[in-house]
């Protein structure tokens, strides 16, 4: 069976661990535990920069390669070029996870191609690839409050608020979310995840 990439975007080392810019590989590696049961199945790649783990969500599902870079946000897109060239992954079966400031904050959207809205990740992604046409699970933040600017906003961390009111649930409806693009694929999954609850 085919398999997949899933990336999660995020900036390396543990100063940037909990910053709402890291929320894609923070369901990466939720989808790891369930997978894996844990981070341990995460090894350095040969191939990229990134720490990889197989795994396959279903018993019979496909396989499914679960990345996080080992680079930062802007020039993470090498190692999910390299990754997609070594395990012979098409666009289309290419899943990115990353920080949304345009989606209310624990709000979760799919997509495929379109802009990266000015998110450096986004944009390293599409020029690495060549392309645009991946899918992405857009893990929504919130706007920065007052006149906080953006950039700052994303490389804080979350709340005390955040981490037992949103975090939980958005790592999970993204880590949901995934499994349901590999499992329905994109219209099927967008019908479950944008109606309203």
């Amino acid at each position: 069976m085919d398999t997949w990439l899933v990336v999660g975007l995020g900036n390396p080392g543990p100063g940037y661990a909990g910053n709402r810019h890291n929320v894609g590989a923070m369901a990466v590696d939720e989808l790891a535990g369930r997978a894996l049961g844990g981070r341990a199945g995460f090894k350095a790649h040969k191939a990229a920069r990134a720490r990889v783990a197989e795994a396959r969500l279903e018993v019979a599902g496909p396989k499914v390669v679960l990345a996080i870079p080992s680079l930062f946000m802007n020039e993470s897109g090498s190692a999910v070029a390299g990754l997609a060239k070594y395990y012979d992954v098409p666009a289309d079966r290419i899943i990115v996870l990353h920080d949304e400031l345009d989606i209310e904050a624990g709000l979760v959207r799919l997509k495929q191609g379109g802009g990266e809205g000015g998110h450096n990740g986004l944009r390293s992604v599409s020029r690495s690839l060549g392309t645009r046409d991946y899918l992405r699970v857009r893990l929504g933040v919130g706007r920065p409050p007052g006149r906080q600017d953006p950039a700052d906003f994303v490389l804080k961390d979350f709340s005390k608020a955040e981490r037992t009111e949103v975090l939980p649930f958005l790592l999970d409806e993204g880590a949901d979310a995934v499994q349901a693009l590999i499992e329905v694929g994109l219209l099927d999954a967008q019908q479950r995840f944008h109606a309203p609850r």
